[in-house]
């Protein structure tokens, strides 16, 4: 399965469950493998270059900051004091997005059963730029399917992967995206699927400061999910997560549960050799299902019980083919957030939004060059803001 749009062919996401830091996969189809006994063998990844420029309006960044590797809003510094200049620049180089995939096919008795492991070194604890720039690799993805069911890591089911973006950034817009990946069981059958998958809470004190991630839950997180395909390769997607936020003296003195809930609908449009693809996200307790945790789930009220903080974000995308060699994707991505500042305070975020340009070049279905300009920008609750500018290059190869 594959996706060509005038002469340039690009394996669907549905099919390799594979993102190049935004970039899709342009290679060899992942079938091409060698066989042992009764299990087939295929290796897949990418090797690319990034070369990124930021300019940040108003604070410094840490080197060893994920924010310098790819766009996370939270990453931007705000309150500069009024009329001084705290901008600062920086220029980085990595190969960390680079990425290797193993997937087998087993013939057990007559069923098939599939395995996916896939490693990169982004967000990696490991290395420095000094002299190796030695990186750890890091589990992205594992998981078997048999027949309709998956069991592992991957995707949670409330994220279309398919929806996000070709963006030269790892991500895209962070900000207004569902962006995650989690252990679970996913049962699939026809256009329908359901999970539960494993559950975590990032709730903030009463007051705000820092948030906490509690690890307290006992119920699972469920997702269902009704995937639509049109003719001509438009679709649709619709996803409602239903979930728990607990503390159990994480943060102290508060022993509580509360309910959250989330709606998300994706998809892509077609149009000829073009396309839009769009994702809209609402949520009360969403937390970090949404925008890379831009916003934590819920709060701790004046009473010692938790309370859910809502949210609104999504984004639109139009990719526009010059040639069926060059082409260019226009990107934008916003996040609105209801915190209640009497319980949070005015220290956390109450917007971010995002806007991505670039001009795409495969020469072959392997390769693709590309330059991209991002804006980006965050404000909190107290009216304090920054923002940043990018320009990134990135230089790909899939295997």
């Amino acid at each position: 399965m594959s996706e060509t749009t005038t002469g340039v062919t690009v394996p669907t996401l549905a099919l390799h469950g594979l993102l190049l830091g935004g970039l899709l996969i342009s290679g060899p189809a992942l079938a091409d493998g060698m066989k042992v006994g009764n299990t087939e063998f295929s290796i897949s990844g990418y090797v690319k270059l990034d070369v990124i420029y930021s300019q940040y309006s108003d604070g410094d960044v840490a080197a060893a900051s994920i924010g310098r590797d790819y766009y996370y809003a939270n990453t931007i510094p705000v309150n500069a004091a009024p009329g001084m200049d705290d901008s600062h620049s920086f220029l980085d180089m990595h190969a960390k997005q680079s990425r290797i995939v193993l997937k087998t096919k087993s013939d057990i008795g007559g069923e098939i059963i599939g395995t996916h492991f896939e490693f990169d070194f982004n967000n990696s604890p490991g290395g420095n730029e000094v002299v190796s720039n030695s990186y750890s690799p890091r589990l992205r993805q594992a998981y078997f399917t048999w027949r309709e069911w998956l069991f592992g890591q991957t995707w949670s089911t409330f994220q279309n992967v398919a929806a996000l973006p070709e963006t030269i950034d790892f991500i895209g817009p962070a900000e207004s995206t569902v962006f995650i990946r989690q252990s679970q069981v996913r049962y699939t059958n026809g256009p329908w699927q359901f999970s539960v998958e494993n559950p975590e809470t990032v709730a903030l004190p009463n007051g705000g400061g820092a948030a906490v991630t509690t690890d307290d839950n006992v119920l699972p997180d469920l997702v269902g999910r009704y995937n639509l395909a049109f003719a001509g390769g438009s679709d649709l997607s619709i996803a409602v997560l239903a979930h728990s936020l607990a503390v159990d003296d994480s943060i102290p003195g508060v022993d509580d549960e509360v309910y959250g809930y989330g709606v998300s609908a994706a998809g892509t449009v077609k149009l000829g050799a073009d396309d839009i693809k769009w994702m809209l996200n609402y949520g009360d307790g969403v937390g970090r299902y949404v925008g890379v945790g831009v916003l934590p789930g819920a709060v701790v009220d004046d009473d010692g019980d938790l309370e859910t903080i809502s949210s609104v974000s999504g984004y639109i995308a139009y990719r526009h083919f010059w040639t069926p060699q060059w082409r260019t994707q226009l990107v934008y991505g916003v996040f609105e957030g209801d915190a209640d500042t009497d319980l949070t305070g005015e220290a956390v975020n109450a917007s971010a939004q995002s806007a991505h340009v670039n001009l795409l070049y495969s020469p072959n279905k392997a390769l693709t060059f590309g330059v991209e300009y991002l804006y980006a920008s965050r404000e909190l609750e107290n009216g304090e803001d920054g923002d940043l500018n990018r320009v990134q290059f990135g230089a790909k190869y899939a295997f």
